[in-house]
């Protein structure tokens, strides 16, 4: 067998690595993979038989070859799980559909690939909360093509302090399991994008948003990323070996021709700017602590113009590469209750499952439903006002409810306005029941410590009972307080069986109040025997 040689990667690779393991005391050597090795064992499959496999990349991609949605199929899938925003739907479906049309025909001929394409890239206007992540998810999981979103707001223009805007293209390849041919049809959302307008409020250019948008616009349109950046010494070192094992060199760039950007942001100020364009600044128009109203600012957004974005800070090339442009509207409070009772991504249905894993069942009343919505709609922050209100509502039924006896929970309006006093009032319409429950977790508790010392251990029911008292008193467990009342047991039982023929125990409410004592008597009566 061939010995293994050393070998010396390129100097330019070779001195950065020295570099980065400089004062750490490593030392590195490569050696070249032996041709005449075995390859390696295959991977244990795994056991469960019946998990789905995930789909295959090649699947994906003859999918896109097959690609045949129209626009109102996509707009009846983003139904199903988004509610409202109709002409945000209707936008996202036509520029997908002719986006992914395009593609299969570049597939198809590949010189179609290389004529001028203005892709139908999309900007997002709209407050908090309103679901334009979620649409995007919806349709990328749809299509089946990769998806990864971003925060403008982490963005550097050179990427040494923060996040390279190439390195949205690097994780868009992570996600499509470093398949390149995969990723360079993949979907980029990017949202807070008004966070780097070139120009903030006061009118002061702000330079770093500037170099931003110049790097995102070039991506957005058709550029060469390289898929390991300068800063990515991990990623070299990886790539270096790969080629040493393999010969063959991995691929150094992805095409961002074919990936269709979406970015959003709420631009709060800009209907103002929109407004005073307009010249209405009149008496008689809302306003809130904030701004504009809610309606009023979703109706001047929708007369957005170009110019509109160029004066908020943008670049003209930055906007020009964002064609599709569409507003979405602020939830009301009937969309906030048809998301809780109609959408299939409602988080409502996740309480449901979160209390059915207790085996409790969670029932919603139409009042409470509409109370929810009216309190979510307060909180000013869209669909996500309805985690916040059923987060603080049934936080604590959440606590107590699992350790009880109550296998229903019912919410109606009043429970939705105090649900303190409502748990209150459950539990103490179940205190039977749950003394019930306390009795035959003592008994269990007696079981396993009778088990344990090789000994029969009864509770009195007087006993039993004591101890569901002290736990309903003290707020702990009926298991908790049994193990720190009755821990030496196990040892001393252990002590009175060596001694002694005994093998049964009861313990009464005497031995609940004092267990050390009683233990003690056991042990000298135990002496006494032998």
């Amino acid at each position: 067998m061939p010995k293994e040689q050393p070998i010396e990667p390129p100097d330019e690779i070779m001195e950065r690595i020295r570099h980065a393991l400089e004062g750490t005391g490593t030392d590195v050597k490569f050696v070249m993979a032996n041709p005449n090795a075995p390859p390696p064992a295959p991977e244990k499959e795994s056991e469960d038989e019946s998990a789905e496999p995930p789909e295959d990349d090649e699947d994906i991609l003859q999918r896109l070859r097959d690609f045949s949605f129209k626009p109102r199929e996509i707009r009846d899938h983003l139904d199903r799980f988004v509610i409202s925003q109709d002409e945000a739907k209707k936008v996202l479906s036509v520029a997908i559909c002719d986006h992914y049309n395009h593609v299969r025909r570049c597939m198809e001929n590949p010189e179609l690939g290389e004529l001028d394409y203005a892709k139908h890239n999309v900007l997002m206007l709209g407050p908090t909360g309103v679901g334009k992540t979620y649409l995007m998810r919806c349709a990328a999981k749809l299509i089946g093509v990769p998806f990864v979103k971003a925060d403008a707001t982490k963005f550097s223009e050179t990427g040494y302090v923060g996040y390279d805007v190439e390195d949205i293209v690097r994780d868009l390849m992570r996600v499509a399991n470093d398949n390149a041919d995969l990723a360079q049809y993949g979907l980029v959302y990017i949202d807070e994008i008004d966070k780097i307008a070139s120009r903030s409020h006061n009118g002061v250019r702000d330079v770093s948003g500037r170099g931003v948008q110049v790097n995102l616009l070039k991506l957005m349109e058709d550029t060469e990323v390289k898929l390991l950046s300068q800063t990515d010494m991990l990623g070299q070192m990886q790539a270096f070996m790969q080629m040493q094992a393999t010969g063959e060199t991995p691929q150094r760039t992805i095409r961002t021709r074919h990936i269709l950007f979406i970015v959003s942001g709420a631009f709060d100020k800009l209907p103002e700017q929109i407004q005073g364009r307009l010249g209405d600044r009149q008496i008689g128009f809302g306003r809130g602590e904030n701004g504009l109203e809610d309606e009023l600012a979703s109706h001047y957004l929708k007369q957005l113009e170009t110019r509109d974005l160029v004066e908020y800070g943008f670049e003209p090339e930055f906007v020009g590469r964002l064609p599709v442009r569409v507003v979405l509207d602020e939830l009301d409070e009937e969309d906030l209750r048809s998301i809780l009772v109609g959408s299939e991504g409602s988080v409502l249905n996740q309480y449901r499952d979160d209390f059915a894993g207790y085996g409790i069942d969670l029932d919603v009343g139409e009042d409470a439903i509409s109370e929810i919505a009216r309190q979510a709609h307060g909180e000013k922050t869209g669909a996500r006002g309805l985690m916040t209100v059923l987060e603080r509502l049934l936080r604590d039924f959440k606590f107590e409810l699992p350790s009880g006896a109550v296998k229903a929970l019912s919410l109606n309006a009043e429970t939705v306005a105090d649900p303190t006093a409502a748990l209150r009032a459950l539990l103490d319409a179940n205190r039977d029941a749950e003394r019930t429950l306390m009795r035959r977790d003592v008994l269990d508790f007696a079981q396993r410590l009778g088990e344990a010392g090789g000994v029969t251990l009864v509770f009195t029911p007087e006993a039993a009972d004591a101890i569901a008292e002290l736990s309903l008193s003290t707020g702990q467990t009926v298991r908790m307080l049994c193990e720190e009342r009755f821990r030496d047991f196990v040892f001393g039982l252990e002590l009175i069986v060596l001694h002694s023929d005994r093998r049964e125990f009861t313990v009464t409410p005497e031995g609940v109040e004092n267990p050390t004592q009683v233990l003690s008597d056991w042990i000298r009566e135990s002496y006494h025997a032998g």
